[in-house]
This record gives structure tokens, C-alpha cells and sequence, in this order.
């Protein structure tokens, strides 16, 4: 264990204990000033979204303990501090999900070098916050106030030491989730395992089990029957909490991305048994791709994630961001019934809805690009109910200069995906039945004329609709980030840098064959921090 003193150099407050103490006291605060300097001077920067998160000061890495507490939403995040750059415990609070308010520095290093990714666990009296401190292992810190802004480390120390003499050498200690279960206290810490065969590294989460918070015993690796994940994942940020009947495991790999896993949590044997997975990036997470989720659970029996989102482009002093919250849930429409995820956009993202347009229906004819010139703006919402007919593709293009010299394209292929079999299970003769997924892709290959911005594949990802199921797109434009929800059941989001000032049309089309666009209703959006 390091003997290093790695006091932070980022000023620290003691607050009051009671709400009232507490606002007043963060209204002379001299950091919450200085955030909110900063974040003015920032937001002239045209790549800067408007209503995703973003640090008020310098750059953000992986969002942490995600957490409801006192009638707050609590984001807390990997901060760098412009005076002291190591990673500390950044903090914002919302009543909505959406509008979020940035309160100080949470959690600060020593005797930890840098506080790393970690989740919490909300009891009756108190939060825990259970993450990773570098150099010496797994800590633990407690708040209770009002607003979470005082936090005591349990020890001063480690309570998992990064290097035990006693610990199985298969142990690594590393990104912690925590969760209760009777009398004990659970934890997961992200590592990798030899693979069999090839004996490259391949996900691993250690459990270990504990009655005071304190002292901590290693059982095992937790999962079992997870047939989904690759050769050379690992399960670094891991969050584990039920959902619906089941339970669900959301991590992040440093080869592929964030995912989850879905199954059934043995607690006899204290295993979790994987029978599904379900992926957030479909492509690299860099550049420009999704990062690391963390998660809570909702109260009404699913998960809210948010991840945070790598850059594309030097963005001249800050860098991640956060995408829409997003609320994760069972979906038992899908033929396969095999605990597919219902992938929803959270909080009350009406509230920032301002200057509705609509379309109502109309024929979107075969290869021929429909201009909607009403539609206009880097900063929408955008919703449409498509009837595809036979069409093999259809395409919304968003971010498009007049000439289209740049443009983004979402695209739609009905039937393209993989075929699965298992769908042809109860069908019946004379039953129209479509067993392959579609897909869903973003491709940005002519997002931007800037050398500044780095390239990035398209971004392709599965989805089901039944074959009397027509396409509904919910799409959210902010700047420099683009997501786009597809009925529910999928999402795929991209960082895109158009550098012209009227890269701002929208526009469709239907390739082969005509579709029908049912409806369609957009939304100038307003800033979170107005």
C-alpha cells in the first residue's frame, strides 16, 4: 500500500447538516462561482451541447454512482480539476433527470492516488460509495446530509487492499459495484480470468461478501453461463441490481464497450447465471463511440443508466460528455422471449421541448430525397412513425448543409439483420412471420468537412419489429451528439462535428420502393442550465 501523501490540491468545504444550512451555504461557495464562470466561458464553444451534461470545468471521464437520495437524482463523475488534474468524484443534482445542477467536488484523492470508477448503495440513513483508489485498492465512503455533500472514508483506508498477502492470486481489485442481501453486504470488483483454451484475458467478476463494510471476504468469480462476451473483454465498471423478475449486470469493456448481461441470481450458491447480453456500443468507444455506464435502479422494477460519451475532435479544454439517461427494462414482446431489454430515453426531456413543428402524413417516394424544410436546427428533438411498406431501406438524414456537402445518416434496413431461428418456434402455417432483426445505423462519413475531426465506421446495431410493427424513431440532436432511439428496444448514439454554420436540414428517403411517413413532430430543445 502506498505511503504517498496525494492530498488534493482542489479546495474542500465542510457543509451544515440540514437543507437550508446547506443552500445557503453553497450560494457563497467559491467553487460553485468558479464552476459557473466556467461554464458560461465554455458554452460559446459551438461543439458544446445544450442539454446533455457536460463538466462545467475541464473534462469528465466515466459517470459514477448514480444514485436517488432525498428527492434528488445524484450524478457524480471522473472530474479533473483544472488545479489539481487527478481524477476526484465530480457532483451534479437533478429533480428530473435532465436539468442538472453542479454542486462541488465530492470524493477527493489520499490516501488513494486517483478516485476511479465505483457505484453506490442508498440505505435508509446513509449513501455508500463503494470505488476504486488507485495505488492502494477498494475504499468506501459514507455521506448522510441532505445533499450529499460531506463524505467520511471509512478507515482512512482501503477496505480491500490493492495487494493482500492472503487474497487467491486469480483476485484483482478494481472497479466495485455493491448491493445487500440479508445481513451481508456483496460486492463485485471488475477483473479478467485466463481463458481456457487460448489463455488471453476474458471478463471476470469477483465477489466478496462482508457484515460491517469493513472486513471483506473473497468468495468467487460470480458469473456463471456467460457465452455471449469475447475473448479479451473484461468487466470493468460493474453494476448488479434486479430487473423485472430477473437481475441484470451492466459493465464496460476495454475492448468493446459497455454491455449487460442479463439471467437469474442464484443467491444459495451467491452466482449469477447469464442468459442473455445485450450490447451499447456497436463499434470501438473510441473515438466518438459510448463509454461506461452507471446505474440505479428506477423504483418501479427496471435500471437507469447514463453513460459517458469519448470525443471526436479536440474540444480546447473539455472533452466527454454524459448522453441522455436512459431506462433499461424487461421487453417480453420479442417472439424469442429471451429477457430482451427495452432501451427507453429517462427524465423529463418534454420540459426542454420549445418551438413544435409537425408533418403530417405523407408519401415518401421511391429514391427521391425529401427535403423538410420546416425542420431546421442542431439542437432537436425529433420524433417519426414510419410505415416501410417494402422498402429495404430508409433513410433520416439530420446535420445536412443545403448543398449536402455534409450530412449524417440514420438509417433503417427492415429484415437485414441476422436470421434467428429460434423466432420460427410456434409459428403457424399461413402466419406471416419475420424472423431476422433489422438494423439501425448512423453513419457519419460526411458529418464534416473539418481535417480536425476523426473518422469513425458506422455505428450498426439489431433490432426486432414484428412484421405489423412500424418504425418509430425518437432522435435527439445536440450540437455535437446524436441519439436515436428506435421503438424502445435499441438506441445508438455517435459524437458528429458538422463544421458549417446551416449544417442544420433534415431530410428522407426511401430506397426501391415507396414508404409512407405517418407523422413526424420536432422540437427546438432548450439549455439544462438556463
Amino acid at each position: 500500500m502506498s505511503s504517498n501523501d496525494y492530498t488534493s490540491k482542489v479546495p474542500k468545504y465542510i457543509f451544515s447538516s440540514t437543507l437550508e444550512e446547506q443552500e445557503k451555504e453553497l450560494a457563497n461557495n467559491p467553487l460553485i462561482s468558479r464552476m459557473s464562470e466556467s461554464r458560461e466561458k465554455l458554452s460559446a464553444d459551438k461543439f458544446r451541447p445544450i442539454y446533455h451534461y457536460v463538466n462545467p470545468e475541464s473534462t469528465l471521464n466515466d459517470p459514477n454512482g448514480l444514485c436517488y437520495w432525498q428527492d434528488n437524482w445524484h450524478l457524480f463523475y471522473q472530474a479533473y480539476p483544472p488545479e489539481d488534474p487527478r481524477q476526484h468524484w465530480g457532483h451534479a443534482i437533478s429533480k428530473n433527470l435532465i436539468n442538472w445542477r453542479d454542486l462541488p467536488y465530492a470524493i477527493y484523492p489520499n490516501p488513494e492516488e486517483k478516485c476511479f470508477s465505483g457505484a453506490t448503495l442508498v440505505e435508509n440513513d446513509r449513501v455508500i460509495a463503494m470505488y476504486h483508489g488507485t495505488e492502494v485498492g477498494n475504499m468506501i465512503a459514507i455521506s448522510k446530509d441532505p445533499l450529499l455533500l460531506n463524505w467520511e472514508k471509512l478507515t482512512g483506508q482501503p477496505v480491500i487492499k490493492l495487494k493482500d498477502k492472503d487474497a487467491p492470486p486469480e483476485l484483482r481489485v478494481f472497479d466495485p459495484c455493491i448491493w445487500k442481501k440479508g445481513h451481508y453486504y456483496y460486492s463485485l470488483s471488475g477483473g479478467t480470468l485466463p481463458h481456457i483454451s487460448s489463455g488471453r484475458r476474458t471478463r471476470a467478476n469477483f465477489l466478496l461478501k462482508s457484515d460491517d463494510l469493513i472486513n471483506w471476504e473473497y468468495l468467487h468469480p460470480f458469473i456463471e453461463g456467460d457465452h455471449f462476451t469475447l475473448v479479451g473483454d473484461d468487466g470493468a465498471c460493474p453494476y448488479f441490481w434486479p430487473i423485472g423478475d430477473r437481475h441484470i449486470l451492466l459493465f464496460f469493456s476495454h475492448m468493446s464497450g459497455g454491455q449487460a448481461l442479463v439471467g437469474d441470481y442464484d443467491e444459495e450458491r451467491d452466482k449469477f447465471i447469464v442468459t442473455s447480453h445485450h450490447e451499447f456500443n456497436f463499434g470501438p468507444y473510441g473515438p466518438a463511440g459510448v463509454h461506461a455506464p452507471s446505474a440505479t435502479p428506477d423504483g418501479k422494477g427496471g435500471v437507469i443508466t447514463i453513460f459517458n460519451m469519448n470525443p471526436g475532435m479536440d474540444n480546447h479544454g473539455w472533452n466527454q460528455i454524459m448522453t441522455l439517461p436512459r431506462r433499461l427494462s424487461l421487453l417480453d414482446q420479442d417472439p424469442i422471449g429471451k429477457d430482451m431489454l427495452s432501451v427507453e430515453p429517462a427524465g423529463d426531456i418534454e420540459s426542454l421541448r420549445t418551438n413544435h413543428k409537425d408533418i403530417s402524413k405523407m408519401e415518401i417516394p421511391a429514391n427521391q430525397e425529401m427535403v423538410l424544410e420546416e425542420i431546421q436546427g442542431d439542437t432537436l428533438e425529433i420524433m417519426a412513425e414510419i410505415e416501410t411498406n417494402d422498402s429495404p431501406m430508409v433513410d433520416l438524414t439530420v446535420f445536412r448543409s443545403p448543398d449536402k456537402e455534409e450530412f449524417t445518416r440514420i438509417s433503417f434496413y427492415r429484415n437485414r439483420g441476422f436470421r434467428n431461428w429460434e423466432r420460427y418456434e410456434g409459428w403457424e402455417p399461413g402466419k406471416r412471420l419475420d424472423a431476422s432483426d433489422s438494423l439501425i445505423s448512423i453513419d457519419s462519413s460526411y458529418s464534416s468537412l473539418s481535417s480536425d475531426v476523426l473518422s469513425r465506421a458506422p455505428e450498426t446495431a439489431p433490432v426486432y419489429l414484428s412484421p405489423d410493427e412500424n418504425l418509430n424513431l425518437r432522435v435527439f440532436l445536440d450540437k455535437s451528439v446524436l441519439e436515436v432511439f428506435v421503438n424502445g428496444k435499441q438506441c445508438v448514439a455517435m459524437r458528429v462535428y458538422p463544421s458549417r454554420a446551416d449544417s442544420k436540414g433534415v431530410s428522407i428517403r426511401s430506397q426501391g420502393t415507396a414508404a409512407t411517413l405517418k407523422k413526424l413532430d420536432a422540437w427546438q430543445m432548450k439549455s439544462i442550465y438556463d
